[in-house]
């Protein structure tokens, strides 16, 4: 059996749509294959994608089965159902193992700076000849992937690959115009129901020398600044109590534009090295939406340079 999984601390939408997916294609192809995962769900995975019912199986990994991870590539993040030396392909976009797997899984590692990974498993549907066979679930979670990783397509890491690949699952999903306008209203209102939630279930704790706030939450809304006006005080308390280095990253995709707060100085110093911004009263507006793992791209980079 091959599973196809993910990370250890949740499932967004590009991993939850990689997964069902992926295994999908496995099984066309004649590849028995599971998509499994024991991490809870976010917010990205919105009331209408769960209505679509497409699904992860409920299937416990035995002795001697071999592991697909998508939309990851950091071992120490790997859902902990992983057996690391039974790995035998990883399909990701965030950088900082290419090398690693490269060395243990020669070509089985597909790690590309783009924006979506599933934008990656549409492109092994495609070169396999079986898109005509992709269930109308699995082409809409995929295009809602590219959607949500891309920022609506306006995010610095997009690439014609996700654009192109976007139209044809939309097509063969049949969504609606307005969708992503639904698709981020909807999630939005998903987070301002259960914020807390939200900010936990989108939480990385990064290295002490990731050049970056340690404590890094972030959110994609349809209207980043109303959603801070209601729920700054929140916002600000919850995330002083998981530690004195914080930075919460609330992308708005009616405005193209990222918020950042960040109300500890340490925090905003290491940000305002890494880009040219302007704090006021613990926040910050950049005129472009960036995701975090573009700042994890530039904090590597300044490791780079610091070691150079």
């Amino acid at each position: 059996m091959r599973v196809v999984t993910s990370g250890s601390a949740y499932l967004d939408i590009d991993a939850y749509a990689c997964c069902i997916a992926y295994a999908e294609l496995l099984n066309h192809q004649g590849v028995d294959a599971r998509a499994v995962s024991s991490a809870p769900l976010n917010v990205s995975i919105s009331r209408t994608v769960l209505g679509w019912q497409s699904s992860l199986d409920d299937y416990l990994p035995r002795a001697g089965d071999e592991f697909v991870l998508v939309d990851v590539s950091d071992y120490h993040h790997f859902d902990p159902l992983v057996v690391l030396e039974q790995v035998v392909e990883v399909i990701d976009h965030h950088p900082g193992f290419e090398n690693y797997w490269a060395r243990k899984l020669g070509s089985a590692a597909d790690i590309l700076p783009i924006g979506a990974a599933a934008t990656l498993i549409f492109q092994r549907w495609e070169a396999a000849g079986l898109l005509p066979l992709i269930s109308e679930k699995s082409a809409a979670l995929l295009a809602t992937a590219i959607l949500d990783n891309t920022l609506n397509f306006t995010g610095q890491l997009t690439t014609p690959s996700d654009i192109r690949a976007y139209e044809v699952l939309a097509c063969r999903a049949k969504l609606e115009a307005d969708w992503p306008e639904r698709y981020f209203s909807e999630c939005q209102a998903t987070i301002e129901s259960d914020l807390i939630g939200a900010l936990a279930g989108d939480l990385k704790r990064l290295k002490a020398d990731s050049n970056l706030p340690q404590v890094f939450a972030q959110m994609a809304v349809w209207d980043a600044s109303a959603l801070i006006r209601t729920h700054r005080s929140t916002i600000g308390h919850w995330l002083t109590a998981q530690g004195g280095d914080w930075l919460l990253n609330v992308i708005s995709i009616r405005e193209c534009k990222s918020y950042f707060l960040a109300e500890p100085l340490v925090s905003q110093q290491k940000l305002s090295d890494l880009l040219s911004i302007e704090w006021q009263a613990g926040m910050a507006v950049l005129e472009h939406a960036l995701l975090r793992k573009e700042l994890l791209k530039l904090g590597l980079a300044r490791i780079c340079i610091k070691n150079g």
